[in-house]
């Protein structure tokens, strides 16, 4: 049984991860771009908006990032009042213009005070970590650590120590940490990818426990550690790799 999940997972990890998968997914976004602080940059902000129908989150990130002038680094750290307040009718679902001022300012703080993205995560890994959960945690308090936080922004990026499954920054840290010959996934951050945690949505949790990778019946924090750990018994080097798997089946395949 668990050679016959593996060979299935095996082949639909390769089946998806590849250059193919990328058009049309949110990833996309990110690779139009080849400086590397461009890309992350430009990778958060497309994860924290992948919510919805797919056609919708390229068209949304692709406004936003013309709105930045397709510099999102220099946009970040050095954008006029007269470039910031393009953001303030900026709409995609619920996150609207004062969640992109507030980000905006957020990312601005910790790229001139605390090394940027990675080094953010990086700061909350301690030594024998075994997942990224702290590295989550300290993100979560550093991003809101400024004043006049907008209570309305505080639901667009997860609480894991609230029960949120995270599943667009666990998307957003497999684009940053994984790295192989396909050229999907970016590997630009010095993480080492068996500390990830699987995205957790409808349709990866659907197949999950349809294949008996996952017991939990919600969706939350304790489900994603939960398939996770399961996914690490078949590749613990790489276990988040089987996340193209998942969703193939899921999404793409429709798998019940």
């Amino acid at each position: 049984m668990i050679q016959d999940l593996y060979a299935l997972l095996e082949e639909k990890y390769r089946q998806y991860n590849c250059p193919g998968f990328i058009a049309d997914d949110p990833i996309s976004i990110p690779h139009q771009f080849r400086n590397r602080v461009d890309i992350e940059i430009a990778g958060f902000w497309v994860a924290t908006l992948a919510w919805g129908q797919r056609r919708t989150i390229l068209r949304s990130a692709q406004q936003l990032m013309g709105l930045m002038g397709h510099e999102p680094h220099r946009f970040v750290l050095a954008a006029s009042e007269a470039e910031q307040a393009q953001l303030d009718h900026f709409v995609h679902r619920t996150f609207n213009g004062i969640d992109a001022r507030y980000f905006l300012r957020a990312l601005r703080h910790l790229y001139t005070t605390a090394g940027g993205l990675e080094g953010v995560f990086r700061a909350g890994v301690q030594p024998g970590a075994t997942t990224l959960a702290g590295g989550i945690r300290h993100f979560y308090q550093q991003f809101f650590a400024l004043p006049g936080v907008p209570p309305r922004t505080r639901k667009h990026v997860p609480n894991i120590d609230k029960g949120a499954a995270a599943k667009r920054l666990n998307m957003y840290l497999r684009w940053m940490i994984r790295k192989d010959k396909q050229g999907v996934d970016f590997g630009l951050w010095d993480l080492p990818p068996r500390l990830l945690l699987c995205p957790l949505d409808v349709h990866t949790g659907r197949v999950a426990r349809h294949l008996g990778l996952l017991q939990r019946r919600q969706d939350d924090w304790r489900a994603v550690c939960e398939l996770t750990e399961a996914l690490r018994q078949l590749d613990p080097e790489d276990p988040v790799k089987y996340d193209f798997a998942l969703f193939g089946l899921g999404a793409a395949e429709g798998m019940r």
